[in-house]
């Protein structure tokens, strides 16, 4: 048990003066309701040898009333301090286990689910802090009565009747630790039974619109069903063993006053006790039918509390996979931004393939990195790395040309602003979203990273304005909206470095031309990563990766890249006229993957319909495979599934983007703009 509560030890330690004063409270409160028998069983005996006196009927009254004043008196101070010390501790037990989440890794938190950790949160929590509170009340009430009631009637009425009387308290002793273990294991079924429940309710509540888009209430209901069907059973299963548990100790109850009376009584009509006497002891006796009852109680809340804590001793015993050690340098208070990679390579536990491999790069302080490729080729692995969501391997990562782990993680994320492709949002105002991290932002200062990110109009249009409430995980708003008041939130913080992770998916044209040139008047004072699918995203960049499985398989400004008529120049090719044309882009798909340029100008063709680029998506993926197949021509056909992949995510016909695009070769060196 003492290994099981260690996690408590500093708080028990510090309110063990107030769980004292509860205990003698709950001792002084125990000691007045023994006055009562007493001076009952007196006024008894006074009573049968016809010597009452007016004076000590008067007397006694009163002494029973100051006896009940003091007994409330008492109890209300150790409700106070056993039952306030309880709810201190459900309080610092819950913010402790807050505070000790938010430390785990990413990688934890893919092996556990939100549910069941919901569920230790709120339901084990409270059954700890019962523990603490009714639960030692009632242990200790229980111990503390039955000893002063047991040692008054051997004192003050007679020993054999007493033994008799208490002879059924070890077996209630042995029942109490059968039936306790018992009671443990089946209450810690309970509890894991209710995480999945949790588990369930939460996914659904999350996941309601893709429930209903896809039908599927009905399995969805049946699995509920079964899950809260198997809580049921867990629940039966521990109460058919508290149901016969308590009837035991009211039995063993009943037999110890059948015993009483029956012995008790010849005892008085052999007049060796008085009948006053018998009053009394039969009082006292009544007195621990309380005590009987609460210690099957006390043995089943305590029970819980125990396999409750257990379950949060296993969320307190997992250590933050990252956190500040030995390499930490607690000097560094700011980073200037630069970024640099040396032979960077990185593989997720559990899986076999490498995220990353041998990348390099150099950032310098100020600068903007492009990074572009096909999903799998660990763009995402690369931000998660430099906010040290994962562990890079050492002297392979470095910031201001120190290695990323030397620089204390309070310092580094609160340096790093990232804004991911599916950001997150919390169910309050717009403006209090816009101030997550950055509290004491001025208004003028709101209102430039609105502008900025190309919220401004969407803001326009909600009659609440800043005020208006986004709902949970932002769902009042568009896919758009949400990265574009995402990324308001990260340029609100102005951080030294800057990293969008695919962040400009869902917003359109006309806006990510606006994006990117309040980004590119930030060149020079934030550095800037840009993660992105598309070419348009990346153009300004100083520098441009394109990474396949993990590797850097080009590199160089977009002029350059251009020029060299690689992978990157056909991806820009190939999305500028799928998203003019999505007909004409594929075909262009096809001409490549041949292994061929597309011939004759980019075709205008921008406003077809839905369909037609879902067509066109069609198409290009046939394209990927003829290339693929091409004799002779094995890399147009990578290129082709990569092309694919790109014309297919942006397919729909109404939208356009300012690309480059090669003439052929007669009009080599000519090129335009297509808009």
């Amino acid at each position: 048990m003492r290994r099981t509560f260690r996690h408590l030890g500093p708080f028990l330690r510090e309110n063990r003066h107030r769980y004292a004063w509860g205990i003698l409270f709950i001792f002084l409160a125990d000691v007045a309701q023994l006055l009562t028998p007493r001076l009952i069983g007196g006024a008894v005996d006074r009573l049968a040898a016809g010597a009452m006196e007016p004076g000590f009927l008067g007397a006694t009254a009163a002494i029973l009333l100051v006896a009940a004043a003091l007994t409330f008196l008492f109890r209300y101070a150790w409700r106070m301090l056993i039952f306030g010390t309880a709810r201190k501790l459900e309080y610092t037990l819950r913010d402790r286990l807050f505070r000790h989440l938010v430390t785990l890794s990413p990688g934890w938190y893919d092996r556990h689910k939100v549910g069941d950790l919901m569920a230790r949160a709120t339901n084990d929590i409270g059954a700890v802090r019962f523990a603490f509170g009714g639960g030692v009340v009632m242990f200790f009430d229980t111990v503390i009565l039955v000893a002063l009631v047991v040692g008054t009637m051997i004192v003050t009425v007679d020993l054999r009747l007493t033994a008799l009387a208490t002879a059924v308290f070890p077996m209630i002793a042995l029942l109490s630790r059968r039936f306790g273990r018992e009671i443990h294991r089946r209450f810690k079924d309970v509890q894991a039974a209710f995480g999945r429940v949790t588990e369930r309710v939460q996914e659904n509540l999350s996941g309601v619109r893709v429930v209903r888009a896809y039908g599927i209430e009905a399995p969805e209901e049946a699995a509920f069903d079964a899950a809260s069907r198997e809580l049921l059973e867990k629940n039966l299963h521990l109460i058919r063993l508290q149901a016969l548990f308590q009837p035991l100790v009211q039995l063993f109850v009943g037999i110890a006053m059948f015993v009483v009376l029956l012995y008790g009584g010849r005892l008085v009509l052999r007049q060796e006790i008085t009948v006053g006497a018998f009053v009394a002891f039969s009082a006292y006796l009544m007195m621990l039918v309380w005590p009987m009852r609460a210690i099957g109680w006390a043995i089943n809340i305590l029970e819980r509390g125990a396999a409750s804590m257990e379950r949060l001793n296993a969320l307190f015993d997992a250590e933050p996979e990252i956190r500040d050690d030995e390499r930490t340098d607690p000097a560094i208070r700011s980073i200037r931004g630069e970024i640099a990679a040396r032979g960077l390579s990185f593989r997720y536990p559990g899986h076999e393939a490498a995220a990353l491999a041998d990348v390099s790069f150099t950032v310098p302080a100020g600068g903007t990195l492009g990074i572009i490729g096909p999903t799998g080729s660990g763009k995402s692995t690369l931000a998660a790395l430099l906010s040290r969501l994962y562990e890079a391997p050492d002297e392979t990562l470095f910031i201001d040309g120190r290695p990323i782990a030397a620089i204390p993680l309070s310092v580094l994320r609160s340096s790093i602003a990232v804004v991911p492709q599916e950001p997150f949002l919390f169910s309050a105002t717009i403006e209090e979203n816009l101030r997550f991290g950055a509290e004491d932002a001025a208004p003028e200062a709101i209102a430039w990273a609105v502008e900025a990110a190309g919220f401004h109009e969407a803001l326009e249009r909600f009659p609440d304005g800043l005020n208006t409430v986004v709902g949970e995980r932002g769902v009042m708003l568009s896919g758009g909206e949400k990265q574009r008041l995402a990324l308001a939130r990260a340029l609100l913080r102005r951080a030294p470095i800057l990293i969008l992770d695919d962040a400009l998916s869902a917003v359109d044209a006309r806006t990510e031309r606006h994006i990117l040139a309040r980004l590119r008047e930030l060149r020079g004072r934030q550095t800037m990563i840009i993660i992105a699918h598309r070419v348009s995203a990346v153009m300004f960049a100083d520098e441009i990766l394109v990474l396949d499985g993990g590797r850097i398989v080009e590199r160089g400004s977009h002029t350059e890249l251009m020029q060299k008529g690689g992978r990157y120049a056909r991806l820009a090719r190939l999305q500028s006229l799928a998203l003019n044309d999505p007909f004409d882009g594929a075909e262009a798909v096809k001409t490549t993957a041949e292994g061929g340029p597309p011939t004759g100008p980019a075709p205008s063709g921008a406003g077809q319909s839905a369909a037609d680029g879902a067509d066109a998506v069609q198409n290009v993926a046939e394209a990927a495979e003829a290339g693929e197949n091409a004799a002779g021509k094995a890399d147009a056909g990578e290129d082709g599934e990569d092309a694919a992949e790109t014309a297919a995510a942006g397919a729909p016909g109404d939208r356009t983007v300012s690309l480059p695009v090669e003439r052929p070769a007669e009009r080599a060196g000519e090129r335009s703009v297509r808009r």
